[in-house]
């Protein structure tokens, strides 16, 4: 009986562990310019061993920055298998100064590495380490600690999508295959360079070996780009972008854009979305440009 009274409490326990609600961001306040918290988060990135990517101004805005980072410790993690789950090597961190006030946000990695890792790994203690050590830098820079941007339990998040009929972490959209991964990455490569689509690249985080490539990209376009989209649906989440493109082999793809912006705005309204119900086309159109 005290055998059975044990394993319903652990039971319970890991119930209750997998219904625990994370947000999708954190952020702090503080003061200052941009360029100066810039290079307290770099020089904080360091400091905790992680390594700098890459960052832009979202929309163009000087105002706003994008800083995109990542550890060995967890890309190492998320390449394994050679999936698109991959994708969760990525960090992200924001900056908006508003007035005299810097909010400095962060996409959660947690939140993030159980929509994209889901069932494939057995070392969510690692990577819940990885992400304390992003919000340990996030408070070290400003006060006033807290999430923000809507919640979803870890098992919401597992298996997430809007709703009936959307597409799922597991229906990435493949825009092209080419005869190589060599071949995938340079023509990528040359069309961002060149600005193809009013692109740019922000980062690039490439592992010759297991020939997975990732590419943050600045959708530039004024009309139907960065500066149209997000204002619509909320620029406090500026931490979830530049939008990725991923090489796996000879395969290029992406997240569909009706599950990647469900995701990184979760309190999104349907009303909302159905203001932007062409950027996720127009997103595939402008990466499917950068293969041609």
């Amino acid at each position: 009986m005290k055998s059975l009274i044990i394993v319903i409490a652990l039971l319970i326990s890991v119930n209750a562990k997998s219904q625990e609600k994370l947000y999708a961001y954190c952020k702090v306040t503080t003061s200052g310019t941009v360029a100066d918290v810039t290079a307290k988060l770099k020089a904080q990135l360091k400091t905790h061993e992680f390594m700098y990517l890459g960052g832009y101004h979202p929309e163009g805005k000087s105002n706003m920055y994008v800083i995109a980072f990542t550890k060995k410790q967890l890309y190492a993690l998320a390449i394994y298998g050679k999936t698109n789950k991959a994708l969760a090597s990525i960090l992200k961190f924001g900056i908006i100064k508003k007035g005299n006030t810097v909010t400095v946000s962060l996409l959660n990695p947690e939140y993030i590495f159980y929509a994209y890792f889901r069932n494939t790994t057995g070392s969510y203690d690692k990577l819940k380490a990885i992400s304390d050590e992003t919000h340990n830098i996030l408070k070290s820079v400003g006060t006033g600690f807290k999430g923000f941007g809507g919640q979803l339990s870890k098992n919401e998040l597992k298996k997430y999508h809007y709703m009936i009929g959307m597409p799922y972490f597991t229906d990435p959209v493949e825009l092209k295959k080419f005869p190589s991964f060599t071949k995938a990455c340079e023509t990528i490569e040359k069309n961002l360079k060149a600005g193809k689509g009013k692109t740019a690249r922000v980062f690039r985080l490439k592992f010759n070996k297991s020939q997975i490539s990732i590419y943050g990209v600045a959708l530039k376009d004024k009309e139907d780009g960065e500066s149209y989209f997000l204002p619509v649906i909320g620029e406090d989440h500026i931490a979830a972008m530049p939008y990725e493109l991923i090489v796996i082999g000879n395969k290029v793809m992406m997240l569909h854009g009706k599950y990647r912006f469900a995701l990184h705005w979760p309190e999104l309204s349907m009303g909302q979305f159905m203001k932007i119900v062409s950027t996720p086309g127009y997103i595939e159109d402008t990466m499917k440009g950068l293969t041609e």
